[in-house]
């Protein structure tokens, strides 16, 4: 998948990325045999805003409900208008670029708000935010390669 850059009309400093997310128990179903690959419930989302802000992967209900995810648990959040109590649902498989990783999902209720990126995941794949460039990156300090830290 390709990161998107600076849009005409985006404000300085916003970074979008493209993101597909796939529903993780369709994923194994597909392993033991139950659907095929083609039943995979995804989406496609062009431009995810990436913010470190957030802490997981966020995405509106509409999304939620066509990938098909279940419901786990309630938790609360800190938000600019105050703590807000929020659905997070099953895991999806979130793949950036040429990396991916498993993340639960947290419900944006607000139709007009984007899917976000938030800082799990980002450190998960190893990207980091080049707000200039208006991008996400593969961390320098790994070479720009995908790795993990052990210490």
């Amino acid at each position: 998948m390709k990161t998107l850059t600076k849009s005409k009309g985006t404000k300085m400093g916003r970074v979008l990325t493209a993101i597909k997310a796939e529903n993780l128990e369709d994923l194994f179903a597909v392993k033991r045999g139950l659907i095929r690959p083609a039943d995979v419930r995804s989406v496609r989302v062009k431009e995810a805003l990436v913010d470190t802000g957030a802490t997981t992967l966020s995405l509106p209900t509409r999304l939620i409900k066509e990938l098909g995810l279940d419901f786990k648990y309630h938790r609360f959040t800190e938000t600019p208008a105050g703590l807000l109590k929020v659905k997070v649902f099953s895991p999806v498989r979130l793949s950036v670029q040429d990396r991916e990783c498993v993340v639960d999902v947290a419900e944006l209720t607000n139709t007009r708000a984007p899917a976000l990126v938030g800082q799990i995941p980002l450190e998960l794949m190893d990207f980091v935010v080049d707000p200039r460039q208006g991008k996400i990156t593969g961390n320098p300090a790994h070479g720009g390669k995908w790795m993990m830290e052990h210490y």
